[in-house]
């Protein structure tokens, strides 16, 4: 199968980007309510100065995402992508081979490892603690996907290197399909995916700011808060005060919402021809 152009890649990204931005999306930053001293236009952009570097033509899916988180650094001076751009990284570069999302991951090699370390060190995420093996701070290893195994059980976005991005098959693109099904319009059926992982797995950010448990219970509340809300009635209000409270509570599921970016990526590089599973 031939691949995608990388500028309509570039395009597809930012548009997945801003998507994810105008939805509703409970304790993260949105276009409904700001939040943990971040706003929405350092998003938006963001996902404009990362998009190149996202995009860039035959380079390699480490250095996609270390010149996105250096781009994104120097425009808006914090962290606001790194999770993006390591479950889009290898979606994008995916879609310009005309492979699957797995073969690239098994074609990972010691310097697109260098160039995650590299990124990692740059956007220094919070909560991120220290490992016994592959810790950051150290020199990187030879191979990409040992280090994400090792970081696997505490990390969504790690596992979902040695899973073949099986969350977003199993989770997102379920809630999307789902939701089109129901006649939603874009941004409550980016709502739906956000809340998908919301409710079915803890969010791996919150689990390292605040600890397992508490991620544990933020995804039983979710799950219990959804039952009687329907989404095509525009349930603003509810979501709203469930936003409030998990802000308040300083709660950002920031890996659904990385998820919920990686999901609608997927989807639209699908429409424009790519194979990716």
């Amino acid at each position: 199968m031939s691949g995608i152009d990388p500028g309509l890649i570039g395009m597809l990204y930012r548009a997945a980007c801003l998507a994810e931005l105008d939805a509703l999306k409970p304790g993260n930053v949105h276009a409904f309510a700001a939040g943990h001293r971040m706003e929405v236009a350092d998003f938006r952009i963001s996902a404009d100065v990362s998009a190149p570097a996202l995009a860039r033509a035959g380079s390699g899916i480490g250095a996609r995402i270390r010149d996105g988180v250096a781009a994104t650094l120097a425009a808006v001076g914090q962290n606001t992508n790194l999770g993006i751009l390591l479950l889009c990284a290898p979606l994008a570069a995916a879609a310009e081979r005309g492979v699957a999302v797995a073969t690239v991951l098994d074609r990972l090699d010691a310097a697109d490892s260098q160039a995650v370390f590299a990124a990692i060190r740059l956007a220094n995420p919070g909560g991120l603690g220290h490992a016994d093996r592959h810790d950051v701070t150290a020199e990187a290893p030879g191979s990409l996907r040992d280090a994400m195994a090792e970081a696997a059980n505490r990390d969504r976005i790690a596992r979902a290197y040695g899973t073949g991005f099986a969350d977003i098959t199993a989770i997102g693109l379920p809630a999307l399909s789902e939701a089109r099904a129901l006649g939603l319009d874009q941004t409550w059926c980016t709502t739906a995916i956000h809340l998908a992982y919301l409710r079915s797995v803890p969010d791996s950010h919150v689990a390292r700011k605040r600890g397992a448990d508490i991620a544990e219970d933020l995804r039983r509340e979710v799950a219990a808060a959804l039952q009687d809300l329907d989404l095509a009635s525009g349930p603003v209000e509810p979501l709203l005060a469930l936003d409030a409270s998990l802000k308040a509570r300083g709660l950002n599921p920031g890996t659904s919402a990385d998820f919920t970016v990686a999901t609608l990526f997927w989807d639209a590089l699908t429409e424009a021809g790519a194979a990716l599973a």
